[in-house]
């Protein structure tokens, strides 16, 4: 039977969310297959040429992680995305981080995920965080267009990912496998994997 385990992330090293510590959870649960949320350029074969002729590390964390991890242990990279974000994403972001409440919120999460590590990106604290952030996000954006249009985005760039997990294990066999993404699409990822019917078997608890 096909295991994954559902990891959220960060993208960027702070605190305790860092590539090292994200190695350590890799090292623990031994994947054969590494699904990442990431499109096919985002490590590119000049990547992996600094890597492994310098020693240069990739700036996003994950990938860093991934690195740390193929020192010593084989294993598929298999990359989910689809698309990349929207302009509309990019453009709202710019816009609500602009009020002060929600940067408060954002400074307290980046705080917890600082202090206390991927253990609270993978909690139901941080799913809490997150949808205070998104609700006042759309009271900052009053429901507008611009809000809808990025939800409807949203969903049009986490539904392939986990489409096409589903394509890979159906046509690859392995027993253990890790899928990280983002903290912030932890709520609806989790949904969507517990309604689509499937045989594999998914963990959304750290090891």
């Amino acid at each position: 039977m096909h295991h994954i385990t559902f990891i959220s992330t960060i993208h960027k090293e702070i605190g305790k969310c860092n590539a090292n510590e994200l190695f350590k959870i890799m090292d623990k649960l031994n994947p054969e297959v590494i699904f990442l949320e990431a499109i096919d350029e985002t490590y590119s074969e000049y990547d992996k040429f600094l890597h492994s002729n310098y020693g240069v590390y990739h700036k996003k964390l994950e990938i860093a992680a991934i690195q740390k991890y193929n020192h010593n242990s084989s294993f598929q990279y298999v990359p989910v995305c689809a698309i990349g974000l929207s302009d509309a994403f990019q453009k709202k972001i710019q816009l609500v981080t602009k009020h002060r409440e929600l940067q408060i919120l954002i400074d307290n999460f980046n705080y917890r995920a600082a202090e206390k590590g991927f253990y609270f990106l993978n909690s139901s604290e941080c799913i809490r965080l997150q949808e205070e952030m998104r609700v006042l996000e759309s009271q900052i954006l009053n429901n507008n267009e611009m809000d809808k249009m990025v939800k409807e985005d949203i969903e049009a760039y986490e539904k392939p990912m986990i489409e096409n997990i589903h394509s890979y294990c159906k046509n690859n066999h392995f027993s253990a496998a890790i899928f990280m993404c983002g903290s912030a699409h932890r709520k609806s990822i989790i949904e969507k994997v517990n309604q689509m019917k499937s045989d594999i078997k998914w963990s959304f608890e750290l090891p």
